[in-house]
C-alpha cells in the first residue's frame, strides 16, 4: 500500500520504454526479470544485471519502488547465479525480490533483501499465509480465488495481526489486469511437451493460444466446438469493479503485461492511476468506467472478463489468436534532432507518411511512449499538410525527444 493509503498500482516492465511508460504515468511500483530467472524469460528482451543501478536511479528520483523477479523453477546449477544476481539487486537498492522457491527465499532473507511471494506458489488460505509471513512481507493470492476469498484471507490478516519480516502487517498482493494462464496459478506443461520447452522456466511456447479441434480417434468424429481456441483465456480486466477489489482488502494491485510494448503500459496504466484515484476520491462512475474500457480496448487484449474474482467457475475464452484492439501502431519513421528551445522534434520519415491530424506514438529508452496530435509540421523547412518517405519533418511537441526514438502512426485497426 502507499504512503496515501490508496492501493499499490504495480507495472509491468519488460525494458527501458516500458519502464519510462510506467514511470511517467502513476505507477506506485514496478516489477522486472533479468535473464533466464523469471516467469518471462522469453517473451520479453529482459533486463540484464548491469541495468539495475539505471532502473534503481530511474525509480528512486520518482519515489517508485523496484521489485525483481525471480520466480522460476530453480535448480542447482542456478544457484550461484541467484546468489550474485541477489547481491546485486541489494547493492543497487532494489525495493524486494519476488520469488517461489525456497532456495531463492533464504538467500535474499540471509543478504536482508525484502522477499515477496510469487503467484506461483499458488496460495489459497490464511494457513499458508501465516506460514510465508516467517519470510515474506508481501504475498501474491492464487488468481483463482473470487473476492470474497480474498476479503477472507485479508480479513484474517487483520484481526490475527500476522505480521511478516519487517514487522508491519503481511500486505496481499492481486492481479488487477491482462493476460490469464489456462492452467493454475501458469502451472502448465504443455509447452515442456510439445517443444521441451518449460513454461516453469519462463520459456512458455504459447500453445494454449492455438486453434484447436477435437477428434474421436475411433470413429474420426469431429466433435463441434462453439469455439476453436478452446484454451486461450481472454484477459483479466477489474477496472469495472475496482471498488470491489479495494474493498476486498488487497493492498496492492498487479498488473501483468512484462512482454508488451511500451504504450500498453502508458495506456492500462494512465488508465488503473485514474480509477483508483477516483475510487479514492469519491468520484469512480459508471460514466467513467465506460471511458476506460474504452481506453483499454485499444492497446492488446484478447478481449475481457473479470477471471474468478466475483464468482465465476469456468473461464471465458477468446475467439481469435491475436489482439482485439481497436488501435494499432504503424511504423513510421525516427527522432533524428530535438530542438530544444522551441521544443521541436525533427524526424526522418523512413516508411508511412504523416499527416496534420494525425496522432503520433513516439517511444525510446529515456522518452518511455508519448502520444500526441499534429496540429502543424514543416515538412523540408516549409509549411505542409503531409510528410512521406525521405522528408526530414519537424513537429512540435509538449516532450522531448531524443536520437533514433522511434515514431509510430496510430491508426484504427482493421
Amino acid at each position: 500500500m502507499t504512503v496515501s493509503g490508496r492501493i499499490e498500482l504495480m507495472a509491468p516492465a519488460g525494458n527501458f520504454e516500458s519502464l519510462q511508460a510506467a514511470l511517467d504515468n502513476g505507477a506506485d511500483s514496478v516489477y522486472f526479470g533479468v535473464d533466464q530467472l523469471n516467469m518471462r524469460a522469453r517473451s520479453t528482451v529482459n533486463f540484464s544485471i548491469d541495468d539495475l543501478q539505471e532502473i534503481a536511479k530511474r525509480c528512486q528520483t520518482k519515489n517508485v519502488r523496484t521489485y525483481l523477479t525471480v520466480n522460476t523453477i530453480i535448480y542447482d546449477h542456478d544457484l550461484s547465479i541467484v546468489k550474485t544476481l541477489l547481491n546485486k539487486a541489494k547493492e543497487a537498492g532494489l525495493t524486494a525480490v519476488i520469488a517461489s522457491d525456497q532456495a531463492v527465499i533464504a538467500s535474499a532473507r540471509a543478504i536482508g533483501l525484502e522477499v515477496h511471494i510469487s503467484t506461483q506458489l499458488n496460495i489459497t488460505n490464511i494457513e499458508t499465509v501465516r506460514f510465508y509471513s516467517l519470510f515474506a512481507d508481501t504475498i501474491v493470492l492464487s488468481r483463482e480465488l473470487s473476492l470474497r476469498q480474498v476479503k477472507k484471507i485479508a480479513e484474517a490478516i487483520e484481526r490475527e495481526q500476522i505480521k511478516g519480516p519487517s514487522g508491519n502487517l503481511v500486505e496481499i498482493e492481486i492481479f488487477g489486469h491482462g493476460a490469464l494462464c489456462m492452467a493454475v496459478s501458469g502451472k502448465c506443461y504443455l509447452s515442456l511437451h510439445s517443444h521441451n520447452s518449460s513454461a516453469n522456466r519462463g520459456a512458455c511456447k504459447q500453445n494454449c493460444r492455438k486453434k484447436y479441434t477435437v477428434i474421436d480417434q475411433e470413429s474420426g468424429f469431429e466433435i463441434e466446438l462453439d469455439n476453436e481456441y478452446m484454451m486461450s483465456p481472454k484477459d483479466l480486466c477489474t477496472v469495472d469493479f475496482l471498488d470491489q477489489v479495494i474493498a476486498a482488502g488487497a493492498k496492492v494491485l498487479k498488473i501483468e503485461g512484462r512482454g508488451r510494448a511500451p504504450e500498453y503500459v502508458a495506456t492500462v496504466i494512465r488508465t488503473y492511476r485514474a480509477a483508483i484515484d477516483s475510487v479514492a476520491e469519491g468520484n469512480y462512475t459508471k460514466d467513467k468506467v465506460k471511458e476506460w474500457m474504452k481506453a483499454l480496448e485499444t492497446v492488446y487484449n484478447r478481449g475481457f472478463w473479470s477471471g474468478y474474482y466475483l464468482g465465476q467457475k469456468l473461464g471465458e475464452w477468446s475467439d481469435n489468436p491475436g489482439s482485439n484492439a481497436t488501435q494499432k501502431k504503424v511504423y513510421v519513421g525516427k527522432a533524428i534532432h530535438y530542438f530544444q528551445k522551441a521544443a521541436v522534434g525533427e524526424f526522418k520519415i523512413e516508411a508511412y507518411d504523416i499527416r496534420v491530424g494525425d496522432k503520433i506514438l513516439v517511444t525510446g529508452s529515456s522518452t518511455g511512449a508519448k502520444e500526441v496530435i499534429v496540429d502543424e509540421m514543416l515538412v523540408n523547412e516549409q509549411a505542409a499538410e503531409r510528410a512521406t518517405k525521405g522528408d526530414d519533418c519537424t513537429i512540435k511537441l509538449p516532450f522531448r525527444v531524443r536520437m533514433s526514438d522511434k515514431l509510430y502512426k496510430i491508426v484504427e485497426a482493421q
